[in-house]
């Protein structure tokens, strides 16, 4: 039986989440990728364990994680059972629905109809009563906004979910729905964007109104999928996700992007870091930015990825080095 790190909570560094009272981790796990019925089952256990015994106590799915599609959830949910059961209000657990998860015109989008019976599928393949956090997973431009909002609002109300997330919604988008989950009493705590430094259209406005509607934020793809990593630099590997994945493809890897990473890597031995921990650490900066997300396939990632609580802050020297690179 798993018994967690008595020294868990003496690294890891935890802020509000937004302007509402849950203060999460400077970093999470994610389950994205590795957590599949694909996957070997005593690797996940051993990432798992990693995580929560160095401070982690954000863990990150979504229906459709896999594969196959709620695999992730369902070994997530072996893990709750057999190991991690004693530990269930240490942990936030998070769930999503929004892209396809099942055949016929009810498994995808924004419908209540989806959406209620998704959640209730997730919490049956991981074993629980309720997830910290549901999200919904992207906009649905066929469905009205009020009937997603309202919703993930009777999913609080219904005791199956404690908060309510919002994902890859636009600025816009993000302050209309805030303001229906508002009047609903049951406010937008957290946003998850796909952002990092070659992804940046959350300064494009959606910073802004989150700090303006007091949401919080949880950065997904910091690291643009292993491309903000010295992985790349000399080729592409044999085996690396670029080789085998259908969200990074070898042309997404361009002479610029590469040229540009060696000079980022620079900038990171400079400051004592690898370039994924100052990518990490890049996202976080200022504190505009609750939570990075990071994935993981190996325990020594986890490691090193958590190291970054210990340097967060940029000169501004730093910052303009970086910036000078990007353009």
């Amino acid at each position: 039986m798993y018994q967690a790190s008595e020294k868990r909570y003496e690294q890891m560094q935890y802020i509000h989440c937004g302007k509402s009272g849950l203060k999460l981790p400077r970093v999470a796990l994610g389950l994205w990728h590795n957590f599949g019925s694909v996957d070997p089952f005593e690797n996940q256990k051993a990432l798992l364990f990693k995580a929560f015994d160095l401070g982690i106590t954000h863990f990150d799915l979504a229906n459709n994680y896999g594969p196959v599609p709620g695999s992730a959830e369902e070994n997530f949910g072996k893990v709750l059972k057999e190991e991690f059961k004693s530990y269930r209000d240490q942990l936030i657990i998070s769930t999503k629905a929004g892209y396809t998860m099942w055949e016929g015109p009810y498994g995808d989008w924004g419908s209540r109809k989806y959406l209620l019976s998704s959640l209730d599928q997730s919490l049956k393949r991981m074993g629980l009563d309720y997830v910290d956090i549901f999200y919904h997973h992207r906009p649905d431009p066929n469905t009205p906004l009020e009937e997603t909002m309202n919703a993930l609002s009777d999913a609080v109300r219904q005791g199956k979910a404690l908060y309510v997330g919002l994902s890859n919604y636009s600025a816009e988008d993000t302050k209309k729905a805030a303001a229906i989950l508002r009047k609903n009493k049951t406010p937008c705590i957290i946003h998850q964007p796909n952002y990092n430094m070659f992804n940046r259209w959350v300064e494009d406005g959606l910073l802004d109104v989150l700090e303006e509607e007091g949401i919080g934020s949880i950065a997904f793809c910091p690291l643009a999928q292993g491309i903000l990593t010295d992985k790349y630099i000399k080729g592409i590997p044999e085996g690396s996700r670029a080789t085998k994945s259908v969200f990074l493809h070898e042309n997404d890897i361009t002479e610029d992007k590469i040229n540009k990473v060696i000079k980022l890597n620079e900038v990171a031995k400079d400051r004592g870091q690898s370039l994924a921990q100052m990518s990490l650490s890049w996202v976080l900066r200022k504190n505009r930015v609750t939570t990075a997300l990071i994935g993981a396939s190996k325990v020594s990632q986890i490691e090193a990825n958590v190291e970054i609580v210990n340097k967060l802050d940029f000169t501004d020297q730093e910052l303009q080095r970086i910036e000078e690179i990007l353009k």
